[in-house]
């Protein structure tokens, strides 16, 4: 990943390049007992993707080995100025998600 280093050797990366890389290569979550996974959840991480669709969006953010889709009012995310590369925080909270295989 290109990028640029400031004298004292810190190393500078484009938000969209660095969200395009963490999108390749995350890993999958390991799975988490029952007693760990709490109703009320937070994940902060980078958004890898915006898509604008008429009246709503699509945003994906990877937050370490997760990746939150979240479907928004098109107005949410201008107000909120989501795009790629940036910091931003998922707040689940939910009465009941239940995902079987």
């Amino acid at each position: 990943m290109a990028g640029d280093r400031s004298p004292g050797g810190q190393r500078s990366v484009d938000g969209a390049d660095l969200a395009r890389y963490l999108a390749e290569h995350a890993d999958a979550p390991e799975a988490a007992p029952a007693a760990a996974r709490s109703a009320r959840n937070r994940f902060t991480g980078l958004v890898t993707r915006v898509a604008v669709e008429g009246l709503v969006a699509q945003v994906e953010l990877q937050a370490g080995p997760f990746r939150v889709v979240s479907l928004l009012t098109r107005e949410a995310v201008e107000e909120l100025g989501l795009e790629p590369g940036m910091v931003a925080t998922a707040s689940v909270k939910a009465t009941s998600v239940v995902i079987e295989v």
